[in-house]
């Protein structure tokens, strides 16, 4: 299939850009005999990729975050002749695209910062988002995922930053990364019916209006698929994203209410 036949399925630019450098590190691992990787991409992206290189028949290629359930990844292409050198040497391979970005947090500010105030501190030094993979926060500071190449400047220019001042700074190998526990809580919603917008509107303590708008506005992902639908239906156990919200898992509807509302548990990741 033909890279311009595949690129008029996409109407976004930003999708359209996503798919011509795939085709770009797939002539560049063919031609150069070379093992050529992406920037972190978040499910929506793995989805298109990985239905591309389906299309394409193409097997050489691993998506990797760090943990087996990462939910930014990158993807790894390489030439069929470096097949058993990438199956007996995968963390080697790994660890020159990856590696982790250690915080330990003085004493009297352990706990007190959350996922958005580590990601919010690297943006603001200048690092685009697709170089972060996922931010994996304890009681102490955080362990982040990097793209390798950002790890010198992030060593040298993150203690500029105040809230990070006092903290001690350092990296690990991504081996390092034992026993990652994904850290979710879970909240009940109450809903006439499973529709999309009426979900997004509990979940965000927000009017349908106003749920409708960030549907409308490309926002909300099921399992990784953009919908623009409000009234696409839920069911149980799908993967709820909202950009800048964060994911939510649908889960079981506990029971009805006495005006006939659905009660669903609602598991948010943190």
């Amino acid at each position: 299939m033909e890279k311009e036949e595949i690129l008029k399925k996409y109407t976004k630019h930003e999708d359209k850009i996503l798919v011509s450098k795939l085709f770009d590190k797939i002539k560049s691992v063919d031609t150069k005999n070379i093992i050529e990787h992406t920037s972190f991409l978040d499910g929506y992206q793995r989805k298109i990729l990985e239905e591309i290189l389906n299309k394409l028949h193409y097997k050489n290629y691993i998506f990797y975050g760090g943990y087996e359930e990462a939910e930014r990844k990158i993807l790894i292409l390489y030439p069929q002749k470096l097949e058993e050198y990438i199956k007996s040497n995968l963390n080697k391979v790994f660890n020159t695209v990856v590696t982790v970005l250690n915080i330990k947090l003085p004493n009297e500010l352990k706990g007190k910062y959350k996922h958005r105030d580590y990601l919010g501190g690297i943006l603001k030094l200048g690092v685009k988002r697709e170089k972060i993979g996922d931010i994996l926060v304890t009681e102490d500071g955080a362990d982040i995922i990097i793209n390798k190449d950002i790890e010198k400047f992030l060593l040298n220019e993150i203690k500029i930053l105040t809230r990070f001042a006092k903290s001690e700074i350092g990296i690990k190998s991504v081996e390092e990364l034992k026993n990652v526990e994904i850290k979710t809580e879970k909240v009940e919603i109450v809903v006439m019916q499973e529709r999309l917008d009426s979900v997004v509107a509990e979940i965000l303590k927000c009017s349908r209006t106003n749920a409708n708008k960030i549907i409308e506005d490309e926002r909300v992902f099921v399992n990784y698929e953009n919908i623009v639908k409000s009234s696409k239906v839920l069911k149980q156990g799908d993967l709820l994203t909202i950009r800048g919200k964060g994911r939510f898992k649908i889960g079981e509807i506990i029971n009805n209410t006495r005006k006939g509302k659905l009660v669903i548990e609602i598991e948010k990741y943190v």
